[in-house]
């Protein structure tokens, strides 16, 4: 890297000759090759940073790897090519980046994920999503009770991370008296790290008015016990009925959380997010983050349309027209999209994923018990037909096999409808699909957004799963490489902070289906298992795809923004086990540095992993982090 006391240092050269590059328009790229790239313009152009010594990926199929890559003034790849061919491009004030043999690659395009919702988790205490018996998360609730005495004796303490499956021993359901037994009066809410449930006690069922006369919202349960009276867990949208109650942070608070959530995604290399369901409160935070210039990643916002919404396509378009026109203004984010939840989560307790067939009790003999159906097909259908008509893209959450085919159907009504318009429909989670349903998705132009840090065994997929839906569908979970076969575009997304932030990992997880959190082994690699190729292009060039913006970002080709990252290894030649760890030396949006850390010594060519964002931990799978 070069550096002297006469030229500015890299952080101000991009920042100055770049400006806001994040929304700099993007022509569409070309089709010439790097080395003509390099010599085709008579009119020498000096570019704004060079990084070479590298093994530059550009995300072109069959591409050769380079070695440099150049950043223009504007923000856009200049070219990509030999170190030699790039020479061109050094001016007196360009940045040189030496890689050492290290990936230069497009960014990571998350496709699915909740990174407010990251931020604002860390404003709680957590529970880290380990599994504890009701003694050892009494202790854990009373250490938190201790250490914040200001709020007795009517304050809410909010705990984050509280895992829905871990209540040891297994089987054990979640009852408020064991939240009552608590020497305190105060209202103690438990947040399930799955996103999906809640535990309050007595206090808070009270301040929150659920009594045994409330009905269960659309597309949501109050577990009752048998006389009909709250037993205190809140699933799926009857967690509203709670949460609406809490007191929320002050904006101060929430704008510097979720600012600082965002910076650790970008020191983990990621340039764009899909915020997964987004209404007028995250628009609210992003329009504040991007006025303060807190905004380091390009943001798809899934608008969020309820079950009681869905029923009425004109509304929902209503209301997603409303929102695009209130917030479309503000700089960082790309409208179009909306979300939809069609069931829950399948594992036991919960058990609201919907399924074809029954699920099964704890001895793995059928019940008449096929989860949570939160709109129906004939619903979804209608409204898949309205809003591609319009040219929304929908986005829906399926965990289970009958809401993916209920998402496939509703799709495939659009079709019938419309024709085929091209606005790539999108199936997220997946987490088990009938087979007959894999060949379906590429047809209809549908894309699978898989989230495959969950494709291990762990307490999720073994005690928590496989004794209610048996051994023949636990072997179709997460049928990442089915999908592909048949043609399916794979996107890429961590449902952060559901699952922590583990971006390389999760990479990683999708071709060996073990990953580093794993605690009983692999889950069926050979049938399921990605190539390195394949989980690398669905979390770059795939979600590009999924977003619509595949001409602007996800590959590294002249004209196209340069959003990338230098890593710390060549993540295409070290052992599968070793992305895991990979570092993130920089990362440019637009071509403006949104992190920089640290580069290697000659001595010391793998750096110690960016450390964790303190609090942001939960999730179904243990601890949090970039590598």
């Amino acid at each position: 890297m070069r550096s002297s006391s006469s030229q500015p240092s890299r952080r101000r050269v991009l920042a100055t000759a770049l400006g806001a590059a994040v929304a700099v328009p993007v022509a569409a790229p070309g089709t010439a090759t790097a080395a003509t790239a390099a010599t085709a313009s008579s009119k020498r152009r000096s570019a704004a940073l060079v990084v070479h010594h590298g093994r530059v990926l550009t995300g072109e199929a069959h591409a050769p790897v380079e070695e440099a890559v150049a950043v223009g003034r504007d923000g856009t790849v200049l070219a990509t090519g030999t170190d030699a061919a790039l020479k061109r491009f050094i001016g007196r004030d360009t940045e040189v980046v030496d890689a050492r043999g290290a990936t230069v690659m497009s960014g990571i395009h998350d496709g699915h994920a909740h990174p407010l919702n990251a931020g604002e988790r860390t404003l709680h205490p957590s529970l880290a999503g380990e599994s504890l018996t009701v003694p050892q998360l009494q202790d854990r609730i009373r250490e938190f009770l201790v250490a914040d005495t200001a709020h007795e004796p009517d304050g809410w303490l909010v705990v984050e991370d509280w895992n829905p499956v871990g209540l040891l021993p297994a089987g054990t359901v979640p009852h408020h008296r064991m939240l009552d037994a608590l020497p305190t009066r105060r209202p103690i809410a438990l947040i399930g790290d799955d996103g999906h449930n809640a535990w309050a006690n007595q206090r808070a069922l009270d301040l929150a008015q659920i009594t045994a006369a409330t009905p269960d919202p659309s597309g949501g349960h109050i577990v009752r016990d048998p006389d009909g009276t709250p037993g205190g867990l809140l699933k799926d949208t009857a967690q509203d009925l709670l949460t609406r109650v809490i007191p929320p942070p002050t904006r101060a608070q929430l704008v510097d959380a979720c600012a600082k959530a965002l910076a650790q995604a970008a020191a983990c290399g990621i340039t764009t997010f899909m915020d997964a369901s987004v209404g007028t409160h995250q628009l609210d935070t992003y329009a504040a983050l991007a006025a303060a210039g807190r905004l380091p990643q390009r943001i798809v916002p899934a608008l969020l349309i309820g079950p009681d919404l869905a029923k009425d396509p004109a509304a929902a378009l209503r209301h997603l027209r409303e929102l695009r026109a209130r917030y479309g203004q503000v700089p960082g984010l790309r409208f179009g999209t909306a979300k939809v939840f069609l069931d829950g989560v399948i594992e036991y307790p919960s058990q609201t994923a919907a399924l074809l067939s029954p699920y099964l009790d704890a001895d793995g003999k059928p019940t008449d018990h096929r989860g949570d159906l939160y709109v129906s097909a004939a619903d979804y259908g209608r409204l898949a037909t309205v809003l591609d008509r319009a040219d929304w893209q929908l986005h829906a959450h399926a965990i289970g096999d009958r809401a993916v085919r209920t998402a496939l159907d509703g799709y495939e009504a659009a079709v019938r409808a419309n024709g085929r318009r091209g606005n790539r429909h999108t199936v997220a989670h997946l987490q088990l699909v009938h087979p007959d349903d894999h060949r379906r998705f590429a047809p209809l132009g549908v894309v699978a957004c898989m989230q495959l840090q969950w494709a291990m065994r762990d307490i999720w997929t073994m005690e928590a799963l496989l004794p209610y839906i048996g051994p023949e569908r636990h072997r179709l979970l997460y049928p990442a490489r089915s999908l592909e076969r048949h043609g399916a575009t794979l996107s890429g997304g961590s449902d952060w902070p559901v699952d922590p932030l583990q971006t390389w990992n999760q990479i990683r997880t999708a071709v060996d289906r073990e990953g580093s959190e794993a605690g009983e082994g692999a889950l069926y690699p050979e049938r399921e298992g990605l190539s390195r190729a394949s989980s690398l292009r669905m979390h770059t060039a795939g979600t590009a795809y999924q977003l619509h913006m595949e001409r602007l970002t996800g590959r590294l080709l002249p004209g196209m923004a340069a959003d990338l990252v230098v890593l710390d290894r060549d993540v295409t030649r070290v052992p599968v086990r070793e992305i895991s760890g990979v570092g993130v030396r920089l990362t440019l949006v637009g071509g403006r540095v949104v992190h920089e850390g640290t580069p290697p010594s000659p001595s010391a060519p793998s750096p110690a992993r960016p450390a964790a964002l303190s609090g942001v931990h939960g999730g179904r799978h243990g601890s949090c982090g970039c590598g």
